[in-house]
């Protein structure tokens, strides 16, 4: 399967038409996506007049961008104009948006041809795609294990080759998880480097977009595209997209890089040996590699689960019945409330409301939501000890390779232990990315994360960047 880096370059030098590639890919959906369950949405007519479009721009010499003719799959909780965003909740059943996210338009722009909506946990809620109100979305790599999640769709369509490029979202991991379930790379950008216009909110102080690929230098490309400042977003930050693609080769001689000890901690032995060997890789290319200790990441688990809860519960207050989606035939209006909102959510949106409810009520604010937040501000803080002394940080992105079906559902707390090793960034709200490097025991993928202060995402390309090739080189050797 060429790169998106490739296909663009071949369609904008007409060597290859985006009626072609695209014809491609849905042939590959068409194949597996019975199975697999990437999407809740399949844009095929869509698709082929997009790709059509394309070809005639080209064709008349146009310019046509820089992702012209890539297929690009988007998780379905960001704004199509005119076409269903469910967040796989049955409560926004109908609901077709009158406007574009800003990154969508952003894609359109650059030439990217949309191939489908992507499954994910309801509202981002989860970290197995198991609480889909659609059903479950199956890893490509072995079915009977979860793609991760909230983003399991998005980094299944990569994954299973039915589109190079997707897009997710990431409040806790939702990016990262699933990439490395999967074996592909996926990348949470710097809070506000990339706009939130158009994604339908989770935890508004946490969310962020950000791209999957199946290489480094296709994230990059495709972060450089949707980045940069958005007027319509006031937590956007006022500065250009930044350049990414060549960092990507630029190798990691002289960096000074970090070993998180406190995230090594309860992880499975052989996710921590492919770690230590990437650290191994690293130091072997030049770098300074030490261990360091972020005491406070301990806590961000704890911090999470009351924060996230809290705005989670606040944002989906707005789901009344009224509005739109769905809305429950009842005798008064304080009955449909509750009609609708029981019959729309499901049960782990349900368990965050309320927990977010109850850390926000009278009484309990200071003890539980007002307490996170401070903690919150010390993992801010020790991370900023840590980069005085190191360019990047390196630590696994998930405790485990990808679980069995069923394997946690039954048992909340060691489902949101999944996200142990992302949280921290998302809290900091510094920039951190998977990078697929070796197997576990069970010879599925493992994910190493790369961690960078903010603003940090071309020192944290140059990292992964450099685990890729060694990766690679690793693979092509056995």
């Amino acid at each position: 399967m060429k790169t998106a880096v490739d296909i663009a370059e071949a369609v904008r030098t007409g060597e290859r038409t985006a009626a072609e590639v695209v014809e491609e890919h849905l042939g590959e959906i068409e194949r597996r996506e019975p199975e697999i369950h990437a999407f809740n949405l399949v844009l095929a007519d869509q698709a082929r007049q997009a790709a059509a479009d394309v070809d005639r721009r080209v064709a008349a010499g146009e310019s046509v961008g820089r992702l012209a003719g890539v297929p690009l799959a988007l998780k379905d909780n960001l704004c199509t104009r005119g076409l269903p965003t469910t967040c796989s909740s049955k409560i926004l059943d109908g609901w077709c948006p009158p406007y574009d996210a800003t990154v969508v338009e952003r894609l359109r722009v650059a030439g990217a041809v949309f191939v489908g909506k992507t499954n994910l946990d309801e509202f981002a809620m989860g970290s197995s795609t198991e609480n889909s109100a659609f059903g479950p979305t199956l890893n490509p790599l072995d079915t009977s294990r979860v793609p991760g999640g909230s983003s399991g769709g998005s980094a299944a369509a990569v994954a299973a080759g039915f589109s190079p490029l997707a897009l997710g979202s990431d409040t806790g991991g939702s990016i990262r998880q699933p990439a490395a379930f999967c074996g592909v790379v996926g990348v949470k950008p710097t809070y506000g480097a990339v706009s939130r216009y158009g994604l339908i909110a989770f935890a508004s102080s946490l969310d962020q977009i950000g791209p999957f690929s199946a290489t480094v230098a296709d994230s990059a490309l495709l972060l450089e595209v949707i980045a940069g400042h958005d007027p319509l977003d006031s937590t956007s930050i006022p500065q250009p997209a930044p350049s990414l693609m060549e960092a990507v080769e630029a190798g990691v001689d002289g960096l000074r890089i970090g070993l998180i000890r406190e995230l090594l901690e309860g992880i499975d032995p052989d996710v921590a040996a492919r770690v230590r060997e990437a650290a191994d890789v690293l130091s072997a290319a030049g770098a300074k590699v030490e261990e360091v200790s972020v005491a406070a990441t301990i806590y961000g688990l704890s911090a999470y689960y009351l924060i996230a809860p809290a705005e989670a519960s606040s944002n989906l207050s707005r789901y009344d019945g009224v509005r739109y989606g769905l809305r429950a035939d009842a005798s008064d209006i304080t009955a449909m409330y509750e009609q609708t909102r029981a019959a729309g959510f499901g049960p782990e949106v349900k368990r965050r409301i309320m927990l977010g409810t109850y850390a926000l009520s009278a009484g309990y604010y200071d003890a539980y939501y007002g307490q996170a937040q401070r903690v919150r501000t010390l993992i801010t803080r020790d991370f900023d000890a840590a980069y005085e002394h190191f360019d990047a940080l390196l630590s696994p992105t998930a405790p485990t390779t990808a679980f069995a079906f069923g394997a946690k559902t039954e048992n909340p707390l060691a489902m949101y232990l999944s996200d142990v090793c992302t949280i921290p960034s998302n809290l900091a709200g510094h920039p951190a990315m998977s990078v697929p490097f070796g197997t576990g025991d069970d010879g599925m993928p493992v994910g190493v994360q790369v961690l960078a202060p903010a603003l940090g995402e071309t020192v944290m390309f140059r990292v992964a960047g450099a685990l890729e090739a060694a990766a690679t080189a690793a693979t092509v050797m056995a």
